[in-house]
């Protein structure tokens, strides 16, 4: 593997410590509640409620920053916002469970095996799995929406992980079933002969029978959004780590593909936020995609492996040079620049994001590991 000296890595971490820290303290005088999601167009900090899909990502940067620092001002800080989250485990408006309690009470589970926070994991897979339609082969994104009656999101795939984490932990099988069918389901109508993806698939709720294929965040129905295609990358790998089918791996492996090799990849590999475009880079498109490439690099054969490790470290000392990693003090704490988070209703448009920050240090930690 390309340069074995770890200095980078650690370099990065105690910046992405120190950023992490100041954020933690302008949360914690906020009072309990409240979470980071990013910093507007005029520099002020965005917040969220334990209900908002991205409420358990900063806890979840805290916790693997304690994994890789033994910081107790991380340990402690991430204890006190995830234990802020509990009410969310019997949240059955959301597909975003996993984001939100995975991220952080999973994340919290590695260090607390208490009987308290498995049963938190256990009831928010529950509540999740109470989404899921027969019918459709789905667990359900959205409310009715418009005229889409069933609408399901690329993102979905992110939130199986729960499922498959609670399955093994309970032996609930139904739990499991419920998460291959939505994969399967999802690689059949989300995914074009190119495996580029749609990031909404909207079904018909008795049949089944799909009604639309399309964005909603993306630059258009025909294009690829880039952190849906990441969202695919890192769920299907995480399906197979999980079941071993090698359907899909085939699968991640073919989605890596067309990122990797697509012709509007930057030499950077820090993709735009859509495929189609050449304006705004994405930043959170590729630490979710670095991560899952280290990931996915285990399961493949020497060549394919090689490859990704080299995509990803190429992709995270770009992430971990001025141009995308924030000045200390800068953003209020937050780790990565450029993000982009809902462009179509110029929302979160060049700026940090939180779950950019999670799958960045995720990915640090990772490839750490393989060295």
């Amino acid at each position: 593997m390309e340069d074995n000296n770890q200095g980078w890595i650690n370099k990065a971490l105690t910046s992405a410590l120190k950023q992490s820290e100041i954020l933690l303290s302008e949360i914690e005088a906020k009072g309990e509640g409240v979470f980071p999601r990013s910093v507007d167009m005029n520099g002020k900090l965005m917040l969220s409620d334990a209900s908002w899909w991205c409420s358990g990502f900063f806890p979840g940067v805290l916790w693997q920053l304690y994994e890789a620092t033994n910081s107790k001002r991380m340990h402690d800080g991430a204890l006190r916002l995830t234990l802020q989250l509990a009410s969310q485990q019997y949240n059955k408006t959301t597909h975003d469970l996993g984001f939100m309690m995975y991220c952080s009470y999973g994340q919290a589970y590695k260090y607390h095996t208490t009987k308290h926070i498995r049963q938190v994991l256990v009831n928010a897979a529950y509540s999740l799995s109470s989404r899921f339609n027969g019918n459709v082969g789905c667990i359900q994104s959205w409310e009715p929406w418009n005229w889409w009656q069933f609408p399901v999101i690329i993102d979905n795939m992110m939130n199986l992980e729960l499922l498959m984490w609670a399955a093994n932990e309970t032996g609930d099988t139904n739990l499991r079933d419920i998460a291959i069918r939505h994969a399967d389901t999802t690689m059949k109508n989300h995914f074009r002969d190119d495996l580029s993806s749609y990031h909404v698939v909207s079904y018909k709720k008795n049949s089944g029978e799909v009604e639309f294929q399309g964005t909603n965040q993306g630059a258009s129905d025909s294009s690829a959004w880039a952190r849906g295609q990441a969202w695919g990358l890192y769920g299907y790998t995480m399906m197979y780590r999980f079941t071993h089918d090698k359907k899909y791996l085939y699968m991640a492996q073919g989605i890596a593909k067309f990122m990797i090799n697509h012709p509007n990849m930057p030499k950077d590999y820090i993709p735009y936020w859509d495929f189609s475009r050449h304006d705004y880079r994405d930043s959170s498109s590729a630490a979710i995609m670095a991560s899952a490439l280290l990931e996915l690099a285990s399961y493949s054969d020497e060549c394919d492996a090689q490859e990704f490790i080299n995509i990803a470290i190429k992709q995270l000392k770009n992430l971990s040079s001025g141009k995308y990693l924030a000045r200390h003090g800068a953003q209020h704490g937050f780790i990565l620049k450029h993000g982009v988070g809902n462009y179509p209703i110029n929302s979160e448009i060049d700026a940090p994001l939180s779950y950019g920050d999670y799958y960045y240090i995720e990915a640090l930690i990772r490839l750490k590991k393989k060295r």
